[in-house]
């Protein structure tokens, strides 16, 4: 009896499990820690939970070139709910240096638009728990309860300005959609395990194989709405309806790391189902994926097109469209997978999902490190927070370290020279759906990446373009004592407008260009600035994230062979 007990323990190997463990811990003691500080040393949780992600992405070392398994079954000891191999070391780097720029991003967010400190790091650190929890699972069970573990702190994160109406209506789209998708995907995975008799990856991909005929129909709905619950998470169309108001609403820093880590979550959930689970419905998640693909690239491109430049906070929303554009290229491998013709071939596509996906982290948060930047430049009282397209108009003018960087950003993410890194990335998924025989995908991706070249360019031109002329500014601020609201006649037509671009050159262009560079609720600020030129001081944090960023970026697309390793090798 005492055998049967003692054999009934799971061993533990904490080196594996190091990296959630260690951030879950620091979200803890900073909880902890809230309780007892006073307010003016709120700011020492910012550095303890930048310290402790630092920690905790240090903790990966030990875990390269070699699978590390644990909670294993004691009568199956190769059958394991958690599994530290290539694929999840990748994806923790992913989640923990992703959550460590979104930290350091957030130091000078909290501080100003007085967020509850304790609060906000243990939220952020629970989350990024989850996130890297996710990769690592292999049982259905651990993977549903890392996903809400992730998405949970995220709800409240997005809704933590009490005061604010958006945010509290951002919090709240993005809490009930993202229950109705948790339904969802719970009800799937209850099917499967009734038609399996198990919730471990391993032994439900070898259950689906040899389904009862009884019982076909169950297992294929069953598998369906887990696909659906987990394609809402990649805000995958038509489940991404939830994307645009959320980062518009949530604090920048949040709406930075739900682009990146929300994102990270849902592929990694999506590709454990889909290639360790279920490679036995290929036929069924493989077309289906692709549909979804080329729906949600084509519409997130377009949508980003749309973004009227002088429209509050239109920066944030078409850096949201185009995360939804991102998201389908992002896609594309996986589709590749379900057509692959063995196992390997399958684990080789979902490489190029990696690779894309740590290109497009670095420089994502980048770009919404440098909108935060220029949005904190921009702010003066009583006017917009600097969040519009036309706040980045002759950028290079006047910070031209930031402008530079923006600009290699959205190269990156258009696939253009220097972001040399973005090229070669989106090589690699063009070469993994070529491989895959689905020439209709590529052609659709093909068209995409020139649709996402045009509203990446007009951003990029805008920063190095001229500044407006004074006269110009003086003609369109209406004279003290007129009577009249500070508005140009020009406004009325751009309210019509219908154009997500920035305006092209030429005269009328450059007319547009002038009027809508400085809006209505934004002329106090050409007219009140310093006579000395004086400008408003960045935050060291906010330098260092945008500094941290380019680094990483350049030396990506200086040595791309960093990133596209992951689409060489197998790394499950």
């Amino acid at each position: 009896m005492n055998t049967t007990a003692a054999s009934a323990v799971q061993s533990i190997d904490w080196l594996a499990i190091a990296p959630p463990t260690l951030t879950a811990v620091v979200g803890l003691v900073v909880l902890v820690a809230d309780l007892f500080l006073a307010e003016r040393h709120k700011p020492l949780l910012g550095w303890v939970s930048i310290a402790g992600l630092a920690v905790a992405g240090l903790s990966l070392l030990p875990l390269r070139g070699g699978d590390k398994e644990t909670f294993c079954l004691v009568s199956a000891g190769d059958v394991c709910s958690y599994v530290a191999d290539d694929f999840t070391v990748a994806i923790q780097l992913l989640v923990l240096g992703g959550a460590l720029l979104t930290a350091l991003l957030s130091l000078h967010t909290v501080a100003e638009q007085k967020l509850p400190a304790g609060e906000y790091w243990f939220l952020l650190l629970s989350s990024a728990a989850g996130a890297a929890l996710l990769p690592a699972s292999r049982d259905l069970a651990t993977l549903v309860i890392a996903l809400e573990v992730a998405s949970l702190p995220a709800f409240a994160l997005v809704g933590l300005r009490r005061d604010d109406r958006r945010s509290s209506e951002a919090a709240l789209k993005f809490f009930l959609s993202s229950v109705a998708a948790t339904a969802v995907t719970l009800l799937g995975v209850s099917f499967v395990y009734a038609t399996t008799g198990s919730m471990h990856v391993a032994r439900v991909a070898d259950g689906l194989t040899h389904v009862d005929p009884r019982l076909e129909t169950l297992a294929q709905t069953g598998v369906a709405l887990t696909l659906i619950g987990f394609a809402f998470k990649t805000a995958a169309v038509p489940f991404h309806f939830w994307v645009p108001d959320t980062y518009v609403g949530a604090p920048l820093p949040i709406a930075a790391y739900l682009s990146v880590i929300g994102k990270a979550v849902g592929f990694t959930g999506l590709i454990v189902v889909t290639v360790r689970a279920f490679p036995s419905y290929a036929d069924v998640w493989g077309p289906a994926t692709a549909v979804l693909a080329a729906l949600t690239m084509t519409v997130g491109n377009v949508a980003a097109l749309r973004q009227r430049p002088d429209h509050a906070r239109s920066a944030v929303r078409l850096l949201a469209w185009s995360s939804v554009g991102q998201a389908g290229y992002l896609l594309v491998p996986i589709a590749a997978a379900g057509y692959a013709d063995s196992a390997a071939d399958a684990e080789h596509a979902i490489g190029a999902t990696v690779a894309y996906a740590l290109m497009y982290a670095a420089v994502n948060l980048g770009a919404f490190a440098v909108v935060a930047l220029v949005a904190h430049a921009a702010a003066r009282p009583g006017t917009s927070p600097g969040l519009r397209l036309t706040d980045h108009r002759s950028l290079y003018a006047s910070r031209p370290l930031a402008a530079l960087a923006l600009g290699f950003f959205l190269l990156c993410l258009a696939g253009l020279p220097p972001g040399v890194i973005g090229l070669f990335a989106k090589v690699a998924v063009f070469s993994a759906v070529v491989d895959a025989g689905l020439g209709w995908l590529a052609v659709v991706m093909a068209v995409n990446v020139v649709i996402a070249l045009y509203y990446y360019l007009q951003w990029t031109a805008a920063l190095f373009r001229a500044p407006a002329p004074a006269e110009a500014l003086a003609t369109a601020t209406p004279g003290p004592g007129s009577g009249q609201p500070a508005t140009s006649t020009s406004d009325a037509a751009d309210s019509g407008a219908d154009s997500g671009v920035l305006p092209g050159p030429g005269p009328e262009a450059g007319a547009l260009a002038v009027r809508t560079a400085v809006p209505a609720g934004e002329r106090a600020r050409a007219t009140d600035a310093p006579a000395d030129g004086a400008r408003p001081r960045v935050p060291a944090s906010l330098t260092a994230t945008v500094a941290l960023t380019t680094v990483v970026g350049v030396a990506l697309s200086g040595a791309p062979q960093l990133v596209l390793h992951f689409a060489s090798g197998t790394l499950f």
